[in-house]
């Protein structure tokens, strides 16, 4: 396969970015989107230019690194996978195809594409989290959770904080990635002494963050590589109410 790609360069945080044109050749149509990258960095350093930085990690689709915005949506075409997950064969042959990193004010770009999405830390530090101590482990069947509540927090459990939810929506909300890390916990009987004080401090932190509200477009469940439904921001929502209502008692 011969490519041409618009990639987005930017040296630094500080500096202004902009869309350099690349050509590779003889890409296999098997190999994965972030090898076809390798494949343009070789090319890059073998004539002495500075290659494409990106971020990645596992390349199985677990770690949420690999943040690339590709035609205009996050993480590519495929739905429900990850840009390590995207395979060459989704192209055609002659394509041009334009690699641009997240855009929100909360995930600033460091460099090329690689932004910094250390605020769903901020976030998870604010409450997503048991800090009640549980002892050791127990045996599978010593806490009885009912199987919806089980498959729901397991569900929501799923989210790998990628962020692309945050890049797909014109708000860049963050409700999705929030929904998902409050109903994980919700839902299981180890996360109750902390449910109200996580709801209301992680939403705080979000808003604090500079990301956007919800405004129920489905963008971020469209993209998700995990499929997370978007029916947890109303669960998110609903436990923000309670929250409020409690400390006002």
């Amino acid at each position: 396969m011969n490519l041409t790609l618009h990639v987005w360069r930017q040296k630094n945080a500080q500096a202004d970015g902009r869309l350099e044109t690349y050509n590779v050749a003889d890409i296999s149509p098997d190999s994965s989107f972030l090898e076809m990258l390798d494949e343009l960095n070789e090319q890059l350093l073998t004539s002495g230019q500075e290659p494409v930085a990106f971020d990645s990690d596992c390349r199985e689709g677990i770690c949420g690194m690999c943040s690339l915005v590709i035609n205009g949506v996050p993480h590519g075409p495929d739905r429900g996978a990850t840009v390590c997950q995207l395979h060459m064969r989704k192209f055609t042959d002659g394509d041009a195809i334009w690699i641009e990193p997240w855009r929100a004010k909360a995930f600033p770009v460091l460099k090329d594409l690689i932004c910094d999405r250390t605020s769903f830390d901020r976030i998870i530090q604010a409450g997503g989290y048991v800090s009640v101590n549980t002892g050791s482990a127990q045996d599978a069947n010593a806490l009885p959770i009912a199987k919806p509540a089980a498959d729901k927090a397991f569900e929501a459990a799923t989210c790998i904080g990628c962020g692309a939810c945050v890049a797909a929506c014109k708000n860049a909300s963050a409700m999705l990635f929030v929904s998902a890390k409050v109903v994980h916990l919700a839902e299981l009987p180890q996360g109750q002494a902390e449910r109200q004080k996580r709801a209301k401090d992680m939403v705080q932190q979000m808003d604090t963050e500079g990301f956007g509200n919800c405004t129920n477009q489905y963008e971020c469940e469209a993209v998700c590589p995990k499929e997370i439904p978007a029916d947890f921001i109303a669960t998110l929502n609903r436990e923000y109410v309670r929250a409020g209502v409690t400390a006002s008692e």
